[in-house]
């Protein structure tokens, strides 16, 4: 049994950016580069943790990775760098790894490194949620319109993994996640009825570091979505629902995303 204190009046958040280089789908993506919102070009990694940087309240934050190169890039930009181990399943596995090496935090916060687009009010609103209820773990969704659920639908008929979908109870605690549009719901509902799963998480440490200890379950298996491993173990997920406002949202996730992350970066200048 994980014990789980209530909220706290001060809180030591520390941002964790998993990246790696080997991913399946799309090799070599946190060195990959886009034009920022200053229209000059910089990785993927930087981005993110620009985004990072901008969260107010955070005591620490941290590029975790088992890739030289990603590690020089890194340091090169002035980050601070964590090298994990290669054996890491997924970015919370390599967030424990960085935790259980002595880090101190009230609260971990995992900002994957493929989400630049990420606004500081998604952590914000995820530390504020951590603080005021009992959850283990908590994660933004936004509702989706009908653009974003075009997006998913697109990816899929290309027979591409893209994002991410969420539904949970009436109390925000989370149901499942999938990489299919879930619930199913007619094109032209209004509003949509479909929330976009950001990939970012807000742990508490004891959960943080009892996650590897757990065998992945069928579920996390088949969809390849490591917050499955907490349900499965039936640990809560408080979804904390956000709003990009007039802004898009989207992970980079395949290279057609390239073009989709620099439009909505693009619109920022300024």
């Amino acid at each position: 049994m994980i014990a789980c204190g209530q909220g706290w009046p001060e809180v030591r958040t520390v941002i964790l950016i998993p990246a790696r280089y080997a991913s399946s789908r799309y090799p070599g993506k946190p060195l990959v580069t886009l034009r920022g919102p200053d229209g000059v070009a910089k990785s993927l990694i930087r981005l993110t943790w620009d985004a990072a940087m901008a969260v107010p309240g955070v005591a620490e934050v941290h590029v975790l990775t088992d890739d030289d190169r990603i590690r020089d890039a890194a340091r090169a930009f002035g980050a601070s760098v964590i090298m994990t181990s290669p054996d890491c399943a997924n970015g919370t596995e390599r967030c424990a790894e960085a935790a259980a090496k002595g880090l101190q935090a009230d609260l971990f916060v995992n900002l994957q490194g493929d989400a630049p687009l990420t606004p500081p009010g998604f952590v914000s609103a995820m530390m504020q949620a951590m603080a005021d209820t009992d959850a283990f773990v908590a994660t933004p969704v936004i509702r989706c319109d009908a653009e974003t659920v075009a997006m998913f639908r697109a990816d899929r008929a290309a027979g591409r993994v893209g994002g991410t979908t969420a539904v949970f109870a009436r109390d925000g605690r989370a149901l499942y996640f999938s990489k299919e549009v879930i619930p199913f719901a007619a094109p032209d509902t209004d509003p949509v009825p479909v929330f976009h799963h950001v990939g970012l998480y807000a742990y508490r440490p004891a959960a943080l570091l009892a996650y590897p200890g757990w065998t992945p379950g069928p579920l996390e298996t088949q969809e390849g979505l490591e917050q499955l491993r907490f349900l499965e173990n039936g640990i809560a997920i408080a979804c904390v629902q956000v709003s990009p406002g007039d802004r898009m949202f989207w992970e980079l996730n395949n290279p057609v995303d390239v073009a989709r992350v620099e439009a909505a970066l693009a619109a920022r200048r300024g």
